[in-house]
């Protein structure tokens, strides 16, 4: 039972909720009592429940709520949805229910928020998790906001995270780095985009998001000192040409720092743009902002010198989630960089707030925009899918987070596409038949290839023919869902033998490699390889050549990264799993055997995650990998608690990448370092020097992390090394090769 004091919480927190909504939209009476009603309904269905963190459950669907007024800005169908939005998969009141007391669009709202219950015809798909997602995309048909309430719901569940167990907060985690973090993106909440994966970093390696807090804390008072004196000349500019402006500093989002320390492998201390400048301006009336940004632009240009090649446009062609801004980057006070952003106070609500921002303002822009034509991409897709939810996620992630480029069709429209496109991905953005039909393209005027990749500025026009048609290997060249969906589409309808031919040729290629079908493990093994949910989804893919199986022998080498004899034997021992059989009982899970898997090759020491396979053997992957992390976010089911005990050794198979200045004698210092000093042994050692620097791959044999890390930090000692880091992937995987 609900104490007093837990009354007092909850009815502050609807105080809250009631304040934001008087503050934001509320003029009508009627509406005021409706969304009281939904709190009343809310929690006398939630009445005495409460979240793993002790609180009364009801004060989640109330933070919710506040969530969608104050961050996202929507009105009162929304906020009451918010406030149902568990009462349907939680309670025994149906959608029905909510739909007599709060009519068709509360209903619908949420309807489309609340996850499937578990049957037996979720079995097939492997996966709950994409079969909700689907669920709530279906919602883009007829209302977007299902999406937004989804967001606002998930935010809410990343700022109270603390309370979950370890399990749960890897599955939790996992969807919304992969899903979710990306959906906000390209629905243009930025805000929320970027606190979502700051919390994704936090719970993911504590340690290097509590090391990065740190540090921007300590360089904070240096950093607004150094602001201070950059905006001092701009205000006195912008003023004196009489611009009613805001300016500001804003410190660049916690995971994009980490981000970009991984993949330029730099410290923080290398990170130079950690900051960027903000300038929002009220624009003055008969005058187009376009115009008044770029005279802004011209103001600061004459304060601090523009980089040339750092202006980004995105006035003149919007990015496709609506985003509009000009920016630059001028060489400021002491020779640093800074980025500067100019945009107007309506482009900064949409660059905040994104899509119901850009929903507000659209009476005054009748012209389709990139994000209408997304959202109207989405809802064809989902119309025309007959796909199971795991494939169909896996392609509709695929351009959430694209880099953007701009290209122009023969009458000089724009059209926008994901980085990476190729020039047949084009085609099938202006319609499936022309893709379908295309046989070559001009650019510019001149022929090119359809698989060139597209570059941005590019005026595009495709040559059809009658008798051309998809190829399977269409599917792997093209970069965009849409294109991959179509290919698919027309490979499965041309050949209705599809199943029976796939089935004959994987019987054909198990007896080549001496493999009985009858195994019980074999076709569990082979659909979790190639990422298939049913076996007919299998030979379908099989017979219509979309899944090529002459790899198939790699499925059952599993063993390729103990290549040497085992020195010391390493074991691998499950933490004690509990878990709940059905009758709500306890249970622990006995010792199982693992498999390494060769995406990350993780090695004692390495934090880990394993995954479950249907023969009841468990996939180790590094923590953070993204196949991990990928599979996290569909199957969360099948994570499996699990660390590394020190009982036995084995060698395990890495690769190190050295940089730095060439000197005569620095091959033989590292090989006397690794093989001598630390007795380690290499398998392969590849160096390339070229203008004074040396660039070099190892391929060696250790134990446990602590090998690397000893010999990392050894080899950075040797004069003239500048750089070593660890590699990932597979035992024959070459950089400097990859790279010639």
């Amino acid at each position: 039972m609900f104490t007093e004091e837990d009354n007092k919480i909850i009815y502050s927190y609807l105080d809250k909720l009631m304040d934001s909504c008087d503050k934001h939209f509320l003029r009508k009476e009627a509406d005021r009592a409706m969304i009281l009603d939904a709190f009343e309904f809310a929690n006398k269905a939630h009445a005495n429940v409460r979240r793993r963190s002790g609180e009364p459950y009801i004060i989640h669907p109330i933070a919710v709520a506040n969530i969608v007024v104050t961050e996202i800005g929507l009105g009162t169908k929304s906020v009451c949805a918010a406030l149902l939005h568990d009462v349907v998969e939680d309670t025994d009141y149906t959608v029905d229910d909510i739909k007599s007391r709060y009519g068709e669009k509360v209903s619908s709202m949420v309807d489309g928020l609340t996850k499937i219950k578990k049957a037996g015809d979720l079995a097939q798909t492997n996966s709950q998790q994409a079969e909700n997602f689907k669920k709530m995309l279906f919602t883009l048909s007829d209302d977007v906001r299902v999406i937004l309430i989804k967001l606002s719901d998930r935010l809410h569940n990343m700022r109270t995270l603390q309370s979950m167990p370890p399990k749960k907060r890897t599955k939790i985690v996992s969807e919304t780095i992969t899903l979710f973090a990306p959906l906000a993106h390209r629905l243009g909440l930025y805000t929320i985009k970027t606190e979502l994966e700051d919390y994704c970093l936090k719970y993911s390696y504590p340690e290097e998001y509590d090391m990065i807090c740190k540090k921007l804390s300590m360089t904070t008072l240096s950093r607004n000192e150094f602001v201070d004196k950059f905006n001092a000349p701009i205000i006195k500019s912008l003023e004196s040409n009489g611009i009613d402006f805001q300016i500001c500093g804003r410190e660049k989002a916690i995971y994009s720092i980490w981000k970009k320390m991984q993949r330029k492998k730099i410290t923080l201390e290398e990170v130079y743009d950690l900051f960027a400048i903000r300038i929002v301006f009220k624009p003055a009336k008969l005058i187009p902002e376009s115009s008044q940004c770029w005279h802004i632009y011209s103001l600061i240009t004459e304060v601090y010198k523009p980089k040339p090649d750092r202006i980004r446009d995105w006035i003149s062609i919007p990015k496709a989630n609506g985003y509009e801004s000009l920016h630059c980057t001028v060489m400021g006070p002491d020779g640093i960089w800074v980025e500067v952003q100019i945009r107007s106070e309506r482009m900064n609500e949409i660059a905040e707030r994104g899509f119901a921002a850009h929903w507000k303002y659209k009476q005054n822009e009748p012209r389709e925009n990139e994000l209408d034509k997304w959202l109207k991409e989405v809802r064809s897709a989902l119309s025309g899918s007959n796909e199971h939810a795991v494939e169909f996620l896996d392609e509709f992630k695929l351009n959430l987070y694209s880099r953007e480029i701009v290209v122009f069709t023969p009458k000089g429209d724009s059209r926008i596409l994901p980085k990476g496109a190729i020039y047949l991905d084009f085609a099938y953005d202006i319609h499936t038949n022309i893709g379908n039909k295309a046989i070559g393209v001009k650019v510019d005027h001149k022929i090119q290839s359809l698989f060139s990749l597209i570059r941005s500025g590019d005026q595009i026009e495709i040559i059809t023919s009658e008798s051309s048609s998809p190829s399977v290997e269409w599917i792997d060249k093209v970069h965009t869902s849409k294109a991959k969906q179509a290919v698919r589409a027309y490979l499965k309808n041309k050949n209705s033998n599809n199943v029976n031919v796939g089935k004959e040729k994987l019987i054909g290629k198990l007896k080549q490699l001496n493999i009985s079908s009858k195994r019980k493990d074999v076709m569990s093994k082979i659909l979790g390889f190639y990422s298939c949910a049913t076996k007919e989804e299998f030979y379908s893919n099989i017979g219509s050549g979309i899944i090529n199986i002459d790899n198939l022998g790699n499925l059952f080498d599993e063993n390729n990264n103990h290549i040497m004899p085992p020195r010391r034997f390493w074991s691998f021992s499950l933490n004690p799993l509990k878990i709940f059989t059905d009758n709500k009982k306890r249970q622990s899970l006995k010792k199982e055997t693992f498999i390494i898997a060769k995406c990350c090759n993780p090695i004692p020491g390495d934090e880990v995650v394993g995954f479950r396979t249907d023969s009841g053997k468990i996939i180790m992957h590094k923590k953070g990998c993204e196949v991990a992390t990928d599979i996290a976010s569909k199957q969360g089911d099948r994570i499996v608690d699990a660390e590394w005990t020190s009982k036995t050794i084995m060698s395990y198979l890495v690769h190190l990448q050295i940089e730095g200045i060439d000197r005569r004698g620095i091959i033989l210092n590292i090989t006397q370092v690794i093989s001598g000093q630390l007795n380690i042994n290499i398998d392969k050692l590849v160096v390339e020097t070229k203008k004074g620097l040396i660039r070099g791959y190892i391929s060696m044999y250790v134990s446990n992390i602590h090998d690397i890390q000893e010999t990392i930090s050894l080899l950075k000692k040797i004069k003239g090394v500048s750089k070593v880091s660890r590699l990932e992937g597979k035992n024959d995987y070459n950089p400097l090769e990859k790279q010639k």
